[in-house]
């Protein structure tokens, strides 16, 4: 497996794995409804909107197996009101189904901590849907661990909780 930095021309192949992923996680949380109307082309396009621009903080970093590209990770500052300058934020972090358990997930996540850790944070957070089992015992086994702080957002038409979880940043040296 190889991990590089997203580029334009991943627009698409991310969009696939955005959407298959959340119609294989989030199938007893959301609606079905919802996950069954989430477009690769729109979300395609968000990604080249994204990608495309200039001088952003968010990083986002691919994993690939034999050429195709089977996840992701974004990472830059913390979006939360209460954060300090030195807290980075694990934005987004999506492994395809056939990708889960085969350590794509684990490379990412270490890359994105890597990553943080060198743009001089010594905090980072992520959040995650409430009900998410699998991801909360990956990023628990990853050393994250829950602050208590949750929020609701609007997903599908459902009003669903966040839990937020935390974890310091060795220095570099």
């Amino acid at each position: 497996m190889e991990l590089r930095q997203a580029s334009i021309e991943d627009a698409a192949p991310l969009a696939v794995v955005h959407v298959e992923t959340w119609q294989a996680a989030y199938g007893a949380l959301l609606p079905a409804d919802f996950l069954a109307s989430l477009d690769v082309a729109a979300r395609a396009r968000a990604w080249h909107e994204r990608l495309l621009v200039s001088g952003t903080a968010l990083r986002t970093v691919v994993g690939e197996r034999d050429g195709e590209i089977v996840g992701f990770a974004t990472t830059g500052a913390s979006r939360d009101e209460d954060a300090d300058a030195g807290t980075g934020e694990l934005i987004a972090l999506s492994c395809h189904p056939r990708a889960w358990g085969t350590g794509v997930g684990r490379a990412l996540i270490a890359d994105g901590v890597e990553h943080l850790t060198a743009a001089g944070y010594h905090e980072a957070t992520l959040w995650v849907l409430e009900g998410n089992g699998r991801a909360q015992r990956f990023y628990r086994a990853a050393g994250w661990r829950p602050d208590r702080t949750i929020k609701t957002a609007q997903i599908g038409g459902e009003q669903l909780r966040e839990l937020r979880y935390r974890r310091g940043l060795c220095p570099v040296r």
